[in-house]
């Protein structure tokens, strides 16, 4: 609980001190500006990347099979939509590098080994998770 606490207050310093630099640079208002409009960007890509997980999900479910990785990604997606809705710059850039799925491949690569390994005790062989 106290890590949660510390990393907390350190994104809160961090984001206060790129906020603050960010001003200097453009200004205040151009910096209130910006951090409204990547906020509203941020959630309309949120939500049309929430819809395409939505649709494979389905695919998946259609098909017959597990949606693991549908459903990894859909939390990715959801936790990147918080932090691009949080104002401050480092947390919008972390939010996008999850919500685009180039860059959400290797994260939900690394979530299926900690699960897999949490779960089973063992890595799989194949990548797949049995359920």
């Amino acid at each position: 609980m106290l890590a949660i606490f510390a990393a907390f207050v350190v994104v809160v310093m961090v984001e206060i001190y790129a906020i603050i630099q960010v001003a200097h640079a453009i200004g205040a208002l151009d910096t209130i500006a910006l951090l409204i409009i990547v906020s509203v960007i941020g959630a309309w890509l949120t939500k049309h990347e929430g819809f395409v997980v939505l649709r494979r999900l389905r695919a998946q479910l259609d098909a017959g099979r597990a949606p693991t990785d549908a459903l990894i990604d859909g939390v990715l997606v959801l936790g990147a939509g918080v932090l691009l809705m949080v104002p401050g710059f480092v947390t919008d850039a972390i939010g996008l590098l999850v919500l685009f799925p180039p860059t959400r491949v290797p994260l939900r690569r690394s979530l299926r080994r900690r699960f897999s390994v949490r779960a089973f005790g063992d890595p799989p062989d194949d990548g797949v998770i049995d359920v």
